[in-house]
């Protein structure tokens, strides 16, 4: 087992706190884990609006099923998938909604930059231009410093799948970057 850093240990106490009722210890998950889950959604829905929608129904879910969650140790990865499973539902809800106000197909999410001079803003158009699936394995892996193992938790498939979607996803990332050059 690898050594816990202070701040699992504390996630892993609250979690447990949180799983005998106690509602300081939810107060202090929701303080704790906030900006990160909203940050998450956000990099997943490209809507500041959206993100907190997202985020506050994952808040609910997490809330209500803690109790269920097995293992402290995996609320880390547990919530991010439940992140990820009501911004993929948004998404969707969005794209029908578009297709219906317009008939058209929904355009694209990103909002590319014209001749951006500045490396990180073409690696972030680039990003934003990767299927929403893309964008969330890159960040957890890069962004949210998620091991292999944790991203297949969060997504309920074989660390090898992770692993394969994490190079197609650079793969496509780079094929984004040389169009731009």
């Amino acid at each position: 087992m690898k050594n816990r850093t202070p701040s699992e240990v504390l996630d892993e106490y609250l979690v447990l706190r949180g799983q005998a009722g106690e509602p300081e210890a939810f107060r202090l998950l929701v303080e704790r884990w906030q900006p990160r889950l909203l940050a998450h959604a956000f990099r997943y829905t490209q809507s500041g609006d959206a993100a907190r929608d997202v985020t506050q129904e994952s808040w609910m879910a997490i809330v209500k099923g803690l109790s269920r969650l097995d293992d402290a140790t995996r609320f880390r990865a547990w919530a991010y998938r439940i992140v990820a499973n009501k911004a993929r539902d948004w998404v969707r809800r969005e794209q029908a909604r578009r297709r219906a106000a317009d008939g058209a197909p929904m355009p694209d999410i990103v909002d590319a930059r014209a001749a951006a001079q500045d490396d990180m803003a073409r690696i972030r158009d680039a990003v934003a231009r990767l299927e929403p699936d893309q964008r969330l394995i890159l960040s957890w892996f890069y962004l949210e410093d998620m091991s292999l193992r944790e991203i297949a938790e969060a997504l309920s498939i074989p660390t090898g799948t992770v692993k394969s979607r994490l190079f197609h996803a650079r793969a496509a990332l780079r094929a984004s970057l040389t169009e731009d050059s």
